[in-house]
């Protein structure tokens, strides 16, 4: 029986989906622990926050990881396949370098914690190049929806782990310790990556660097319609990404305390968004990625649409518990729907480097459109602002009418 025909719940639990999840939880591990826990911990070390902010640059191989992805496109290392190869290889160099990152001291030695996590980043960017391909080539375009529903999920477990779990060791145990501990953690994923199958090579594997630097380029954008699936990825998220940027500050200045913020937008908003991946994972099975993204679409909206609702309400827990209910279910639904939609347009020949460059498009409106959403919000008060990011979500639903119409069969 063909994979696309096999029964839902076959489906949700077979090894190709429990591969992705656990994947998805190797490569969100590594995030925050140069973000979140090492903030945490020089401050501790009393590292001026000067230094402290100029710490972000340690990310920027996650927005320049295209320009290394080729490399895994060409070759084939000698052992494990064409993916799996590459991906030992960048799991165990996370391995050594979150460990090294635990034998440094922010407060003597700044820069050999920059380098250290430089190098964290950087074999995460590498893992999330090699991850994304190998879960493109190895499902059907029909589960491509719920693999990247089951990977969103371990990937926000992995980052739940490090931030929270990690801040909380933190506080019974030395800093070093707990890195030593989150470089173990990255075990499982060592351990999938030598027990799940190899993706079938179903392309001509490029013979050259230069095939592999621009022809996904040049085949990308000999696609009819390829500029407008760009503008699409810039702007299906764009409102809730928007909205997103000042909800902390709206919930504190309408008078929120700080212990419902956590247990409601954090803890409960946690698992919502989880849920909602799910959800969103099974319902594309039955309906389609295309489909999918115009319904995830019009919730995400609607969600938006929710905290106009409650800057009118004002402070109410309840309120607020159905608004994050709502909008962290649409988001994780949206979300999947959105990786999903990536995955299945890039060409399988070309697919890390193809998916590294959209995932890079993918961070632009995080960045861009949400540097001004302060002094937005400041002068049309909380209700117009979020009314705004609502309407600002419409030319990105409006552009699926050029490439995924309602009757497409995708």
């Amino acid at each position: 029986m063909a994979d696309n025909q096999k029964p839902i719940l076959k489906v949700i639990l077979s090894a190709r989906m429990l591969v992705a999840l656990l994947m998805g939880f190797a490569c969100g591990l590594p995030l925050l622990l140069t973000i979140s826990l090492l903030q945490a911990w020089m401050k501790e070390e009393g590292v001026d926050l000067t230094v402290i902010g100029m710490m972000a640059l340690v990310g920027i191989p996650y927005t320049l990881k295209f320009l290394w992805a080729p490399i895994m496109d060409r070759f084939t290392l000698p052992f494990l396949g064409r993916r799996r190869g590459w991906l030992l290889i960048a799991q165990v160099a996370l391995i050594f370098s979150i460990a090294g990152l635990g034998f440094t001291d922010p407060a003597s030695s700044p820069w050999m914690v920059a380098f250290a996590a430089f190098l964290v980043t950087f074999f995460s960017a590498s893992q999330d190049i090699v991850v994304d391909a190998y879960r493109r080539e190895d499902f059907p375009d029909e589960q491509l929806g719920l693999a990247s529903s089951l990977y969103i999920n371990g990937y926000r477990v992995g980052m739940l782990l490090a931030s929270g779990g990690g801040l909380i060791m933190a506080d019974h145990m030395p800093f070093s310790l707990v890195y030593l501990i989150m470089a173990a953690c990255m075990l499982p994923g060592v351990i999938t990556t030598l027990l799940a199958h190899e993706p079938a090579i179903t392309e001509k594997i490029p013979e050259s660097m230069k095939e592999a630097v621009l022809d996904p380029l040049v085949e990308y954008f000999s696609r009819n319609g390829a500029l407008w699936i760009l503008a699409f990825i810039l702007l299906y998220k764009i409102g809730d990404t928007m909205a997103s940027a000042m909800t902390m500050p709206f919930y504190l200045d309408i008078g929120f305390s700080k212990t419902e913020i956590g247990a409601v937008v954090k803890l409960f908003g946690f698992w919502a968004t989880i849920a909602g991946s799910l959800i969103g994972g099974v319902i594309m099975l039955r309906l389609g990625i295309n489909r999918s993204l115009w319904i995830f679409g019009f919730l995400q909206a609607a969600s938006t649409a929710c905290f106009a609702l409650l800057a009118r309400i004002g402070h109410s827990v309840p309120v607020l518990s159905g608004v994050i209910a709502f909008e962290n279910l649409s988001s994780g639904m949206g979300t999947a729907a959105y990786v999903a939609f990536m995955a299945s347009i890039t060409n399988k020949k070309f697919t890390a480097t193809q998916y590294a460059l959209l995932t890079s498009l993918m961070g632009i409106p995080r960045v861009m459109a949400s540097a001004p959403t302060g002094f937005i919000a400041k002068h049309l008060g909380w209700e117009t602002f979020f009314i705004s990011c609502t309407l600002i979500a419409i030319p990105g639903m409006m552009l699926l009418l050029k490439f995924a119409p309602w009757n497409s069969k995708s």
